[in-house]
């Protein structure tokens, strides 16, 4: 009986989140500018349980050196708030910084999260990189693969898992409280939407994806993984609302059809470079921020494909 008293009560608080009175976590931004990243600290206030979302390696890649200094920032604001982490979340595999969690892990705890589609994602760039068979495909590089819908607890917070692809087969956004945390989908509403060109996106499926989210509360606050600062804005900005997004994303506000959205998604991915670092990031993000194994000469390598994007 109480194990049935809990869920029930999990399942109001999930029902209250998407009615739009749910309860209002903290949340702690960091931004990493040469990546234009915005990872982020989510917690409970009332039991100071934390996530943390999208977490960055500092990468210096013409040396190929690597270094913590963002994710110590991180670390420094959860000790000095006595937070403790539960779960560090992945809205993706992501294509343009590294991801920090194994560091994160070792020195704050939590599990590593991400959706379950990262199954496709590794098996995709598994062949890209050639990877042999000590690279498992199976998603075991994170504690925890979720389900649409799945849904996690922040102490007495729910974390709702909402599968969000069209970007990649594998984004996720996490709904905490009055909070979204929405990855790559969708950026601040001057600039518009997330790329729907690596292997595995799909500009329609980004539509129904982004009008998803839109189908939140307008209250809800957004939180945006990255920010390249629009056309005649001069400061980086990572949080909006969902009402903002309907009503004034230049991309997909509401009236945009699907047709219109996926020709204009298409054009616009037609004249995009590559990102700067998507072959040493997805190589490292795909195992769960770990680089491969070294080897006979105790090195680590990551491998530049010729010719494949």
């Amino acid at each position: 009986m109480k194990d049935d008293a809990h869920l029930k009560t999990a399942q109001d608080q999930v029902e209250a989140v998407l009615r739009g009175d749910g309860a209002a976590p903290v949340v702690k931004a960091f931004f990493d500018e040469p990546t234009f990243t915005a990872s982020y600290v989510v917690h409970d206030p009332e039991t100071n349980q934390a996530a943390i979302v999208d977490s960055v390696l500092d990468f210096d890649q013409p040396s190929g050196r690597t270094s913590t200094a963002s994710a110590d920032a991180i670390i420094d604001y959860v000790r000095r708030h006595d937070l403790t982490v539960d779960w560090i979340l992945e809205t993706h595999a992501h294509a343009d910084h590294l991801s920090a969690a194994p560091h994160l892990q070792a020195e704050l705890g939590g599990k590593l999260v991400i959706g379950r589609e990262i199954l496709t994602v590794q098996n995709v760039f598994g062949k890209i990189f050639n990877e042999g068979t000590e690279f498992a495909r199976d998603g075991s590089q994170f504690d925890r693969l979720l389900d649409d819908g799945d849904c996690l607890m922040l102490g007495k917070m729910p974390i709702i898992s909402l599968h969000v692809p069209g970007h990649t087969p594998a984004d996720m956004a996490y709904v905490i409280g009055d909070a979204a945390f929405v990855g790559d989908t969708m950026f601040m509403p001057d600039y518009g939407t997330a790329r729907a060109d690596f292997p595995g996106g799909d500009a329609a499926t980004l539509y129904r994806s982004i009008h998803r989210l839109n189908s939140l509360p307008g209250q809800t606050r957004v939180f945006l993984c990255h920010d390249y600062k629009a056309p005649g804005r001069d400061q980086f900005a990572w949080e909006t609302t969902i009402a903002a997004e309907k009503t004034a994303n230049v991309h997909v506000h509401e009236g945009v059809s699907e047709v219109d959205f996926v020709a204009m998604r298409n054009a616009r991915d037609a004249t995009l470079d590559m990102p700067r670092l998507i072959l040493p990031s997805i190589q490292v993000n795909i195992r769960g921020g770990h680089f491969p194994e070294p080897e006979a000469n105790g090195t680590r390598y990551l491998k530049l494909p010729l010719n494949i994007l």
